[in-house]
């Protein structure tokens, strides 16, 4: 999609600062340059597939997505519903995020490293009992891996969906590989290392999941009161229904979603396309310093 005119550039430059500016948070500026320009090895190179995946503008579906799919784990949702904060900072919780994702995507060895043992300190304080009275920990690898691959899963099918540049098998399975030291610096144990790996992973998890009164709470904020602008209903609302039409069916089965196949070909993913098209072109990178990265904010 190429959008062009007398004033395109004007209007890419608002939209881009506004969509940086709520994903980044105030202190984007500071944290693209020390990211990109701090010199020192990296954890993945120019030419690894963490990199595509992470700087396309198809990570907001795949965000979203993985949200609605992390939440119906339990223990996992408890956790978040106690101790994130994402109801009353959810602009904050992502920011955090994305940074996060960047810094070890695009940061230097040690930068993610540190923000890995930031994230482990945080985890391992986040304890407590589930209103049936299950405890829960954080920090415990089984529920870090649900996780894990509850976002890499995503994150992935929104790529090869919505992507400029949709991954080869071979690279799919590089992706997976990638984000797989991310994980095991997290806590994870033996993370999956390709594609085959995660499938097993994630569908290991399904007798565990099912959707409590916490996850259709938190569906229904992200999907029907999200914390957007009444201008940005609709581009969002655009980026929910692709959210939703990217989960597995049997997850949108246990959070009593509606999927209509008709309406979703014929609509729902076209518009996804075109939405993330407008993404990806407002939020281009200003400088020649390597891949957007539209999601991860920096």
């Amino acid at each position: 999609m190429r959008l062009t005119g007398p004033d395109t550039a004007g209007v890419r430059e608002r939209l881009g600062s506004a969509l940086f500016a709520r994903v980044a948070g105030p202190e984007g500026p500071r944290n693209r340059a020390l990211i990109h320009d701090t010199p020192g090895p990296r954890w993945f190179g120019p030419d690894r597939p963490i990199r595509t995946v992470h700087g396309d503008a198809s990570m907001f579906i795949g965000g979203l997505s993985a949200l609605l799919l992390q939440s119906l784990h339990p223990l996992a949702m408890a956790a978040v519903s106690a101790h994130s904060g994402f109801r009353g900072d959810p602009w904050g919780r992502l920011q955090r995020t994305s940074t996060f994702l960047a810094v070890t995507t695009y940061g230097t060895a040690e930068s993610a490293r540190e923000a890995c043992e930031r994230v482990r300190a945080v985890h391992e304080r986040v304890r407590g009992v589930t209103p049936r009275g299950v405890p829960y920990h954080a920090a415990d690898p089984h529920l870090l891996a649900w996780v894990h691959v509850a976002e890499v899963d995503s994150f992935l099918r929104a790529h090869q969906r919505y992507g400029r540049s949709p991954l080869s098998a071979a690279d799919c399975d590089g992706y997976v590989a990638d984000t797989a030291r991310v994980a095991t610096a997290l806590g994870v144990a033996d993370p999956p290392t390709d594609r085959a790996q995660l499938a097993e992973r994630l569908d290991s998890y399904r007798d565990e999941t099912r959707a409590t009164p916490e996850a259709r709470e938190a569906a229904r904020f992200l999907l029907l009161n999200p914390p957007v602008p009444l201008a940005a209903r609709l581009p969002y609302g655009v980026l929910a229904a692709n959210a939703v039409s990217l989960l597995p069916s049997w997850a949108a089965t246990q959070l009593r979603l509606i999927r209509l196949p008709l309406v979703d070909t014929m609509c729902v993913r076209p518009l996804g396309g075109a939405v993330t098209s407008v993404v990806r072109w407002a939020m281009a990178p200003p400088r020649p310093a390597g891949p957007a990265a539209p999601a991860s904010a920096v």
